[in-house]
């Protein structure tokens, strides 16, 4: 694969989104053909999987720890198989919100479930692939829940959890930056959206071959 892999992740209201949209604009303004998407999600598999996930209620009832993680690598075998890595083997750039990591965080930390047990079955989903750069964007919760009540609209499960859930999420998120940080790239998510993505391209630029 000759592709470039990028991710983002942080805490919903980061801005991910944002900046997923001006970094895949600056790759395209340079002739690079740029796959944006997400996890959960990405596939019409996941899309089903997402609504369960985030927005089932009581059609699915209380949903186990262990059976939500395997839910979220299900979306990911798929996901990787039939989106991320033929897009990268035709030399793309895929630009994606969410992959592993935040697994690790919410599942691992959030969940409290074994982080080796969750990356020994995301590394297994995705057949090891594993992003060139991880931009997170880390946001204290409370900002967080603040940007998201101003947004409106209603809050999923995810969202819906407790203060503590989401510190526990926030410090997994930074741990991992911390033990990884040449794939990493942490930026503070209360930055102009300018500012922030001028931070990326400055990382990302040496990744660009052509």
């Amino acid at each position: 694969m000759s592709g470039i892999f990028i991710t983002l992740e942080g805490g919903d209201g980061a801005g991910k989104s944002t900046q997923a949209e001006m970094l895949g604009a600056w790759f395209e303004e340079r002739g690079h053909e740029v796959v944006r998407t997400r996890e959960p999600g990405g596939t019409r598999l996941g899309s089903e999987l997402r609504r369960l996930l985030l927005h089932g209620g009581e059609e699915i009832g209380d949903v186990d720890s262990r059976a939500e993680a395997l839910l979220y690598a299900a979306d990911r075998a798929q996901h990787v198989a039939r989106v991320v890595r033929p897009a990268l083997e035709r030399d793309a750039v895929v630009v994606q919100d969410r992959y592993i990591d935040s697994s690790l965080a919410y599942q691992g930390a959030g969940r409290v479930l074994e982080a080796d047990d969750i990356r020994r079955i995301s590394e297994w989903a995705s057949g090891g692939l594993w992003p060139h750069l991880t931009v997170l964007l880390d946001l204290d919760p409370e900002a967080a829940s603040e940007r998201r009540r101003t947004r409106g609209g209603t809050t999923d499960r995810l969202e819906s959890e407790a203060d503590d859930f989401h510190t526990a999420v926030r410090e997994s998120f930074l741990a991992l930056a911390e033990a990884d940080p040449d794939r990493y790239l942490v930026l503070d998510a209360t930055l102009p959206p300018d500012e922030l993505n001028a931070a990326i391209l400055a990382r990302v630029a040496p990744l660009v071959t052509h």
